[in-house]
């Protein structure tokens, strides 16, 4: 779950805003664990590499890419839904204009009823749910499968920054704050840790998939 709620600075920072708006620390304090995924992810695999197809790795990418962009769009409906996207009624440049005047640091999960936290929850697990369920359909192991769901969801957590960013120009900056998921309690961030972790674990996952042979 993500907050799209605040901008503050713009994308290329100068040295004093780096140390003035850099926050090393996720919350709860063991969701700074995940950035140990992608070295683990390395270490138990890079010996006996995995057999992923090429053309595995490709179509599970295409999943997770356009998986990302609905990810942003239930994100912009939801903001608009609650009355917190200055502009929607008009173009997404007025969005992102009117945004940049108007948000502040902003969570989601403060924001909306809890008639759509409670959808929003389950939502999540349903997105697990869909991530999960490509990579059993993609490989027969166990240790193909998980690296897949990897695969798929760190694809899937990129594009969904991309995709918003390319339609309202949220998130301005790495350093945003946002709520990446919200179970079991709301997993507190900026923006560069997420996406981070995930860069991280495609190229792990890379780097330890066996070259296709004829």
């Amino acid at each position: 779950m993500r907050t799209f709620g605040s901008i503050d600075p713009p994308w290329f920072f100068h040295r004093s805003q780096f140390k003035k708006d850099f926050v090393p620390f996720a919350e709860p304090w063991w969701v700074n664990l995940f950035i140990f995924i992608p070295f683990g992810a390395f270490y138990f695999w890079h010996k006996n590499r995995l057999a992923i197809a090429r053309s595995t790795l490709v179509v599970s990418a295409f999943f997770g890419a356009a998986f990302g962009f609905v990810e942003a769009a239930v994100v912009i409906y939801l903001r608009a839904a609650v009355g917190q996207l200055p502009g929607y009624g008009g173009s997404l440049a007025d969005v992102a204009r009117l945004s940049s005047q108007l948000y502040q640091k902003s969570q989601i999960h403060d924001d909306l009823p809890q008639s759509l936290l409670t959808v929003e929850i389950f939502r999540e697990g349903a997105t697990m749910v869909m991530l999960l369920s490509i990579a059993f359909l993609s490989a027969k192991r166990w240790r193909e499968r998980s690296a897949i769901f990897l695969w798929s969801f760190a694809i899937w957590d990129i594009c969904y920054y991309l995709g918003l960013y390319l339609t309202v120009g949220w998130p301005p900056s790495w350093f945003t704050p946002d709520v990446l998921f919200l179970i079991p309690v709301p997993w507190l961030a900026q923006v560069w840790f997420p996406i981070l972790v995930s860069a991280l674990t495609m190229l792990a996952i890379v780097l330890v998939t066996k070259r296709d042979r004829q």
